[in-house]
């Protein structure tokens, strides 16, 4: 086997190194040039008026609940309703048959008219009393017995009547009615079925539940239970045109917190196993769109009204645990800052330390940035608007 010789092999590794210089970028001077600084877009943090909230979540619930259950029993003749109806308060919901109590009153009306014959005959003996006594045509003895009989049949008169209105009673309960105006659920006994009407043991029919307002509950944990009391003392709570502290509530298949309400009352003591104290708050409700029982997000004010620095989602970074942006110096020189950030804000998170206004900061690019490079920097939009990064290098 022949070897290649030193010249032979000086040879190709020459002609090696022009071939990988010739295929290399070149600049204007024929050598080989450094890539662009990446463009990157910049804004400063917005200022802003806001109050910091609470966000809890919580159950919807009605003010109103009831169990309709008969005042007499009886069996069903009707049912008046159909499931989930909103009905008014007083309207029939269910006929126990009144035959009875029909025929109760008819009697009891038949003894009155009997007890006010006689009460009408005992005082015209009454009222002849005196007229006899002076013609001695009586005694007194039976004078008094006359008066005592008369006396006797105004009782019974009046015990008739009782017994009439406590019989009409008992017909007019033939008839359950709604307690409330509201929601009613499906019936519980059918048509034919007895039902019992005995306090403690009257069967169940159906259920009501009022439909607005509505009641929502949350648990608020003791630290913002602190921070609340401190600022409602203060004085210094966002509180609504009546005065009343505003809350906030999401469904969820909601975005944000579109229905408006306010906070009706805090529980007495604080639950020592949870840590937390049950918070129940007010939402109107003319729809009907709050269902006892969702699922609700609910915010309160947690602050009082007071400057912020906002700045986009897009311009955070995490290193580990740390939050950090990327501002922009003099040189347009990209620098690493730590941030704390607080809540989010229709898009946009709150800066609470690690910021100045007035400072830029990379808003879009972040990615392809490091600490110390060099960029070339585009600012946002007069509308809040950041252009793409791959749309402004083409430009360049």
């Amino acid at each position: 086997m022949k070897l290649p010789t030193l010249g032979t092999t000086v040879a190709s590794l020459g002609l090696l190194a022009l071939s990988s210089w010739g295929c290399g970028p070149k600049g204007k001077s024929g050598q080989v040039g450094a890539p662009p600084p990446p463009v990157v877009t910049v804004a400063s943090p917005e200022r802003q008026e806001i109050v910091e909230w609470n966000e809890f979540t919580g159950r919807t619930a009605p003010v109103e609940f009831v169990e309709v259950r008969p005042r007499i029993s009886g069996h069903i003749q009707e049912i008046r309703f159909q499931s989930g109806q909103m009905v008014g308060q007083g309207d029939v919901l269910f006929v126990i048959g009144p035959r009875w109590q029909r025929a109760e009153l008819d009697q009891r009306e038949a003894e009155l008219v009997v007890a006010r014959v006689r009460r009408e005959n005992s005082e015209r003996e009454a009222k002849r009393n005196s007229q006899l006594l002076a013609g001695r045509a009586i005694s007194q003895e039976e004078a008094d017995t006359r008066e005592s009989r008369f006396q006797e049949a105004k009782s019974q008169v009046f015990a008739a009547e009782a017994a009439c209105k406590y019989a009409r009673l008992e017909l007019e309960n033939t008839e359950v009615r709604s307690p409330i105006h509201g929601r009613v659920s499906r019936a519980l006994v059918t048509v034919g079925n007895y039902v019992n009407g005995n306090a403690g043991g009257a069967t169940v029919l159906t259920t009501l539940v009022s439909v607005d307002p509505v009641h929502v509950y949350a648990d608020m944990d003791e630290n913002a239970l602190l921070r609340f009391n401190t600022l409602s003392r203060s004085g210094k709570l966002s509180r609504g045109d009546e005065g009343k502290i505003p809350v906030e509530l999401g469904l969820a298949d909601e975005t944000g917190y579109p229905h408006k309400g306010f906070v009706e009352s805090l529980d007495n003591r604080v639950d020592p196993q949870s840590g937390s104290i049950l918070l129940r708050t007010v939402f109107p409700n003319p729809d009907g769109r709050l269902l006892p029982g969702l699922f609700a997000r609910l915010r309160l004010p947690g602050s009082e009204k007071h400057p912020v620095l906002l700045i986009q989602e897009t311009a955070i970074g995490t290193d580990q645990a740390q939050k950090f942006v990327m501002t922009l110096t003099s040189s347009n020189t990209a620098a690493y800052r730590p941030v704390t950030l607080g809540p989010s804000l229709d898009g946009k998170r709150v800066v609470q330390a690690g910021l100045q206004a007035g400072e830029r900061i990379i808003v879009n690019g972040l990615s392809r940035v490091r600490p110390g490079m060099v960029v070339t920097a585009q600012e946002a939009g007069t509308d809040g608007a950041t252009p793409s990064v791959g749309a402004a290098a083409q430009q360049h």
